[in-house]
């Protein structure tokens, strides 16, 4: 048999080397397939190509002593050792032992919270006792614009030395010296004051103490001492008979309010009242603000009571008053010179006039006025 390119031409068609070309790739592709190394062998040489690859190998015994793996354990970087002068770690332990463990050995409930210590009181909250007054402590507050204090006090009553109470109604905040200053006011000013008078203080009328407010309650002006629990406004005392005396009234006798005027003034940094501004016609306003120089303001204008009735016409004049110097008038003046000389010029037919009374004079032609007619201007 002849097989020739030009035969096999002639024999098959072009589409038979087609259907053989898929099984001749099928066929080299097993070849290759069990031509190639097994997949240990792979991952043998893969490891062994790459750099890293004994970072993550698992080394054997028989390697465990060789130099490389000795090597290895060597670059690894150990811990220095602990000096001689540091602390054992036996002691540290229980300590740290009893702080992780509740005092009660329960592990399940947390350890409680270590008190905070308490603030020692101040001078003046050990004087203010009850024997003084009846002002518990209150926390500090701390307002916007600085407004509030420390050391504040809720001054409920004043103690007299005799035991009996007066009253702050209501209770007044304020701080401490403030209200100290206040309870030996009355302890030592009032309450004899009232004894004077034949009775005793009961109760004080508070307008007003702290609030967080600028001065006279104006917006945008200064804080207030109100506003620093260091004010108080007082506009009257009930006595215990029941009478009230207001610090303002003018039918009051002006001798008592002078008296507590001047009492106010020495005891404390400012007291305002009438007279001052139209803010204190009403009430009397005490403060112990500190100012340079210990600079005290006192201005309280102690008035006297109104009339009760306003008088509209004038009092009469009494009897016994001396006469009253009445100025001359212009007809009793003398005549002057020039006043004889006219008269003496008068002609002679006016004389014989004035002789003649019996004769009337003809009664004169009254004209209508006539009004003047306005010009008419032109610029």
């Amino acid at each position: 048999m002849n097989f020739t390119a030009q035969n096999a031409s002639r024999k098959w068609a072009n589409g038979a080397f087609r259907r053989i070309d898929p099984a001749m790739v099928t066929v080299a592709a097993v070849a290759l397939l069990l031509g190639m190394p097994t997949g240990p062998a792979i991952a043998a040489k893969a490891a062994r190509s790459a750099p890293w690859a004994d970072l993550f190998r698992d080394v054997s015994p028989r390697e465990r002593g060789s130099p490389r793996a000795t090597a290895r354990r060597a670059a690894v970087p150990l811990p220095k050792p602990r000096p001689s002068e540091a602390p054992s770690a036996e002691r540290d332990k229980p300590d740290k032992e009893q702080q992780a463990s509740p005092p009660n050995g329960k592990p399940d409930q947390q350890a409680a919270p270590a008190p905070q210590p308490t603030p020692q009181p101040s001078a003046c909250r050990l004087a203010l006792t009850d024997e003084v007054a009846i002002a518990p402590s209150i926390p500090d507050i701390k307002g916007a614009g600085g407004c509030g204090g420390e050391d504040l006090v809720r001054l409920e009553a004043i103690v007299l030395p005799d035991k009996r109470r007066v009253s702050v109604k209501p209770a007044a905040i304020l701080r401490c010296p403030m209200a100290s200053a206040l309870a030996e006011w009355i302890r030592s000013d009032i309450a004899p004051l009232a004894e004077r008078l034949g009775s005793s203080v009961s109760d004080l009328d508070n307008f007003d103490s702290f609030e967080c407010r600028g001065r006279n309650r104006i917006v945008g002006a200064k804080l207030s001492e109100h506003g620093r629990a260091n004010a108080l406004d007082v506009r009257a005392f009930k006595f215990a008979d029941g009478s009230l005396i207001s610090l303002t009234d003018r039918t009051v006798p002006r001798g008592l309010r002078e008296t507590v005027l001047h009492s106010a003034c020495k005891r404390f940094s400012t007291v305002l009242g009438p007279g001052s501004d139209w803010y204190h016609e009403d009430h009397i306003h005490l403060d112990l603000m500190e100012r340079r120089g210990n600079y005290r303001i006192c201005q309280w204008d102690v008035l006297d009571p109104l009339p009760q009735k306003a008088p509209l016409l004038p009092a009469e004049r009494p009897d016994e008053a001396p006469p009253r110097e009445v100025a001359a008038k212009p007809d009793d003046a003398k005549p002057d010179a020039k006043s004889d000389a006219k008269s003496d010029a008068k002609p002679e037919a006016e004389k014989s006039d004035a002789e003649k009374p019996d004769e009337a004079e003809p009664p004169r032609e009254e004209k209508p006025a006539k009004k003047k007619r306005r010009q008419d201007r032109r610029s």
